[in-house]
């Protein structure tokens, strides 16, 4: 034992205690609760950093308040470690009401994410920690870049504490300059003299004052090394000599005690921590196959009751990871006691994963043990898998693990690679890598032909369906239904999920195509099968287009099968993702059809968030298509006219003309009629083809045009076609309640009172069922409402229900409220938004984005002309009131 003198004289209040063999630190435990926003703990391996924050939540009493997030090793999936840090947050007290769950799914972004975190935790009322322990494991730029403006913009009752290996990339220089930062470095972070012998105490070791004295100089406080040192000195004969002669660097103590530590073990135990160390976690199982022994679950178990960095990972206690530095320090001894056995144990760690339904894991190791082609065979064969269970982030992670090279000269690492930039990228970079793939420029083996065909097919039906083909998404469906039924009973699930895909994919195509009874056939056996092989993501994919079909027939249940997709994303954590963006859709244009017009733009918002324009062409031509015409309704002809050119715009990189195309050109020309441009509208007809000059959309636009020009004649000429059916119409119901509504003003013009009454009784029917009352507020005439409701009506109740909207009983504004955009903003100025609140000066923007300054501020520019601003203050606050940044946290 050390001398009586300094062991009692030392100081009560900061003399460490130990509970169990945590070692109590109450000084570093004040420096932590006492601490600014942000705490970094920046020390080595093995410097207590995990022990001791967790030691602190747990002494403390912070537990309902403090999360806690350890990321994974070589972490580079933005998506798993938000996710990670979502599921900390909810698990406290006041998280558990605030922030919304959140699960994998493809596409979900993490700049996203973060906003979402921004808002929920935006009421946060009392301090909450937010720990991430192994920080410097975070290998996504990404990621990292997110993480800072979480930092930067969070509000002050979150406080963070990073724990990392070396020192963080994150703009920390600002917070230190503002006093919002405190610095934990391993300096601080050594174990004292009286904090060594508590450690050593609990373990049991007793030693003398002179020898724990040295003993903890020449570790240096280091807490790695107290606790091997504890670890190897328990039981041992001889401890004071031991102590006495333990000396080095930190790597020379660690090696040291590795050996000691290794040979306190038996032969069997020694080869199973060694050859399973290469493993992000083990169990039994594969433990006793790569030791080809067994008993290998018993041998981990009483590895971690002993301490010895063996950490369980389930409630089971079947699951286990060794901590990071053992496990560094055993994946050294490996390469060098046996180095010819490292790319074997990765090697059958890969076909044990793979057997056992592990992939991303079985690809990994089979990377690792430089198996490229057992690596690709694994990748190419789970990739859809993958992408239908969310992981698409995960996928693209593993792809991106391949020499660029050898994805060059592999025709199936090409295809993974045209899937890869069809999700991530965009649709013309992932047709060149198809051609690549199917022109022979890479080849592939012929035992594996069939599977690429198969890919290829799957890739081709993708491709057609988000660029609006119809023709080859036929041709492409049949096929992989085809495929599907070839299968043989082994694979009777794959062939479900391959038919669910075919049918949903072709329904979709039809959708957006407009041939509506065929996309409800599709949709209707393809939603059925995919709830019945348990597929969500085809489910709701499915479930999501299936509404918009709905909403040229019945307005309610388009209603339904949105809001069927939305619940059932919701139960996944994907309601603001690309696979529902069809169901936002749906239910924004149901509610702007029955005039609820501030109930419909939330709806288009959260679309317009989730969609790309290189990934989802047609999607985005419908959006600005209802973007148009929601801004229509509200008499906001500018900006209607904006998101109707850029529909047209869009159209150009769908595939053939698409129908929505020739609607968002008819409402244009509507629009420029409302804005007194009638010359540019009788250009733009004389320009126009004939066949479009006679469909119904276009005789309903020249109709509106003849009336503003006080010739309501040749207006009821221009719609006799319509009301005839002899003019062709995409959506007649819509449609025909416009043309009959056109017609009775008309007619009203002409003083043919039965005629109007006719024409108005005919609109009214139609608009009734479904009380679709956006023809009424895109072409206003109270007036022939108003005598024809005193002449007698059945439809008194709806005729009172336009009157409403037209007064704008529900559609004021309230007072300050800010108009919308008026023109959407691109992604590259959206990045530059979310640092605007940050007051970030443009230079600083141009580094974190790795973008010039000049480009930075001409962003600045078109954002403030965009959202109708003079200042980057103004430019926040108005960014805020819309919805695209989260609320501020201190109320400005």
């Amino acid at each position: 034992m050390r001398t009586a003198g300094r062991s009692q004289v030392a100081d009560a209040r900061t003399a460490p205690a130990v509970r169990g063999r945590i070692v109590s630190r109450p000084a570093l435990y004040a420096r932590l609760a006492g601490a600014a926003r942000v705490t970094t703990v920046s020390a080595p391996a093995g410097s207590g950093k995990t022990f001791l924050l967790r030691s602190w939540v747990r002494e403390t009493g912070l537990a309902e308040r403090a999360a806690s997030v350890s990321v994974q090793r070589e972490e580079r999936d933005p998506q798993r470690f938000w996710i990670s840090v979502c599921d900390a947050l909810r698990a406290t007290e006041a998280g558990s009401g605030l922030v919304r769950p959140l699960t994998e799914a493809p596409d979900l972004d993490g700049w996203t994410i973060v906003e979402r975190l921004l808002k929920d935790l935006a009421p946060l009322e009392d301090p909450v920690w937010l720990i991430i322990d192994d920080l410097h494991e975070l290998r996504s730029t990404e990621a990292q870049r997110q993480l800072e403006l979480l930092l930067m913009r969070a509000p002050p009752e979150l406080r963070f504490v990073l724990a990392t290996r070396r020192d963080l990339r994150l703009g920390l220089h600002r917070l230190r300059l503002e006093a919002g930062l405190t610095e934990i470095r391993a300096d601080g972070l050594r174990f004292s003299l009286d904090e060594a012998e508590a450690l050593f105490h609990g373990a049991g070791v007793e030693l003398s004052g002179a020898t724990l004295a040295r003993l903890h100089e020449r570790t240096e406080g280091w807490a790695a090394g107290l606790r091997l040192a504890a670890l190897s000195l328990a039981g041992h004969p001889d401890p004071e000599g031991f102590a006495a002669g333990f000396a080095g660097s930190e790597r020379t103590v660690a090696d040291y005690l590795l050996a000691e530590v290794m040979e306190r073990q038996s032969a069997e135990v020694r080869r199973l921590l060694l050859r399973t160390s290469v493993l992000e976690r083990v169990n039994g199982e594969l433990a006793d196959l790569l030791t080809g022994s067994s008993g290998a679950e018993r041998a981990l178990q009483d590895l971690e009751e002993a301490g010895a960095f063996v950490i369980s990972l389930d409630a089971r206690r079947s699951w286990f990871r060794y901590h990071t530095m053992f496990a560094d320090l055993l994946q050294l001894e490996l390469r060098r006691t046996a180095p010819d056995e490292v790319p074997s144990v990765h090697r059958a760690a890969a076909g044990w994963y793979a057997d056992h339904g592990y992939p991303v894991e079985a690809i990994r190791h089979a990377q690792a043990a430089g198996d490229w082609g057992a690596a690709g065979r694994l990748l190419s064969d789970h990739w859809i898998g993958l992408g239908l269970e969310g992981q698409a982030a995960t996928a693209h992670a593993l792809l991106a693990g391949f020499p660029a090279e050898m994805i060059s000269a592999d025709g199936e690492l090409t295809a993974v690679a045209a899937f890869d930039e069809a999700e991530h990228g965009s649709l013309a970079e992932a047709e060149r890598r198809l051609a690549l793939a199917t022109q022979g420029s890479a080849p592939v083996s012929a035992e594996r032909r069939e599977h690429v065909d198969l890919m290829v097919t799957v890739l081709r039906l993708l491709l057609a369906r988000q660029r609006g083909d119809l023709p080859a998404v036929v041709g492409e469906a049949q096929r992989l239904l085809a495929s599907g039924d070839a299968l043989d009973a082994a694979e009777l699930e794959r062939g479900a999920e391959l038919r669910a895909l075919a049918l949903i994919s072709l329904g979709i195509a039809e959708t957006w195509s407009q041939q509506y009874e065929d996309a409800d056939r599709h949709l209707e056996r393809g939603v059925a099968l995919a709830h019945r092989i348990g597929r969500p993501y085809l489910e709701i994919l499915g479930l999501a287009h299936w509404a918009v079909v709905a909403l040229g027939r019945e307005l309610a249940v388009a209603a339904e099968r949105g809001r069927q997709a939305m619940e059932l994303a919701r139960r996944h954590g994907w309601t603001d993702e690309r696979i529902v963006t069809a169901a936002h859709v749906a239910l924004g244009l149901y509610m702007l059809w029955r005039g609820r017009l501030d109930e419909a733009e939330p709806w288009l918002e959260r679309a317009e968030r989730a969609v790309r324009q290189e990934a989802d062409p047609v999607t985005v031509l419908i959006l600005h298509y209802g973007r148009g015409l929601l801004e229509l309704a509200r008499g906001r002809d500018e900006d209607a006219l904006a998101g109707l050119r850029s529909a047209e715009h869009v159209s150009g990189l769908v595939a053939a003309h698409h129908p929505l195309a020739t609607k968002a050109r008819a409402f244009q020309l509507h629009t420029w009629v409302r804005l007194g441009e009638a010359q540019r509208v009788e250009q733009a007809l004389a320009e126009m083809d004939p066949a479009e000059c006679e469909r119904g959309e276009t005789r309903a636009a020249l109709a509106a045009l003849r009336l503003a020009q006080d010739d309501p004649q040749a207006a009821t000429a221009a719609l006799a076609p319509i009301l005839d059916g002899s003019a062709p119409l995409m959506e007649p119901r819509g449609w025909l309640v416009q043309a009959f509504l056109l017609e009775a003003i008309a007619r009203d013009a002409l003083g043919d009172q039965a005629a109007t009454g006719r024409a108005l009784e005919h609109a009214l029917d139609l608009a009734e069922s479904d009380a679709t009352v956006l023809p009424f507020l895109l072409h206003p005439a109270p007036g022939v409402l108003e005598s024809h409701a005193r002449r007698g009506t059945a439809h008194a109740a709806l005729i009172s229900e336009i009157h409403d909207l037209l007064a704008g009983k529900q559609e004021a504004p309230a007072a300050g409220a800010p108009a919308r955009l008026r023109e959407p903003l691109t992604h590259s100025e959206i990045r530059v938004l979310r640092y605007l609140p940050t007051n970030l000066p443009a230079p600083e923007i141009a580094d974190e984005l790795s973008l010039s300054v000049n480009t930075v501020r001409t962003h600045m520019r078109h954002l403030y002309g965009k959202l109708g601003t003079h200042s980057r203050s103004q430019a926040v606050e108005r960014a805020r009131a819309l919805g695209l940044l989260a609320p501020s946290s201190r109320g400005s």
